[in-house]
């Protein structure tokens, strides 16, 4: 038991002896990374949030969007059917029918142009977080390699190897 006991002594003497103390310099470096890597971490939150929100907003424009090309395409429906003489027209003429409808048409078409729009917007954001998600990725590896980077020797050839 004597000989375990100041093995496991020894053990932890070679072990504190073999940590390098930390000059403050080196102590001021280390926290001042962490706060850098905490504010990094905190400015893509807020950028994701921002996307969040900028895709829900899109995603609730859609949906009005849909709604009014809904209400339009039904009037239109009814218009046509006016001005074929398949429903009764009332008081209007066939000229101020042809003038709605064109109106109409005009109407539909910058709701398409806007959810066109909408939908680049939309594919845009997707992007932005598929990309903050691949820089997070690289951030983590590069973290990772950077802490096995004295077990880690380079070949000849330029290509790490463990």
């Amino acid at each position: 038991r004597r000989q375990a006991t100041e093995y496991s002594t020894s053990s932890s003497e070679e072990e504190f002896e073999s940590k390098p103390l930390l000059t403050p310099k080196a102590k001021r470096a280390i926290r001042k990374r962490r706060k850098l890597e905490k504010e990094t971490k905190q400015l893509i939150k807020q950028e994701e949030l921002k996307r969040l929100h900028k895709a829900q907003a899109v995603q609730r424009q859609l949906e009005e969007l849909e709604e009014r090309q809904r209400a339009l395409e039904k009037f239109g429906v009814e218009l046509e059917r006016e001005l074929r003489g398949e429903a009764d027209s009332g008081t209007k003429d066939e000229n101020q029918m042809l003038h709605e409808w064109f109106e109409l048409v005009m109407e539909k078409n910058k709701l398409m142009r806007y959810e066109s729009e909408l939908l680049i917007i939309a594919q845009e954001l997707e992007l932005e977080d598929h990309q903050s998600r691949l820089e997070q990725k690289l951030r983590e590896k590069m973290a990772i390699d950077g802490k096995s980077e004295g077990t880690v020797c380079s070949s000849p050839q330029g290509q790490t190897v463990p």
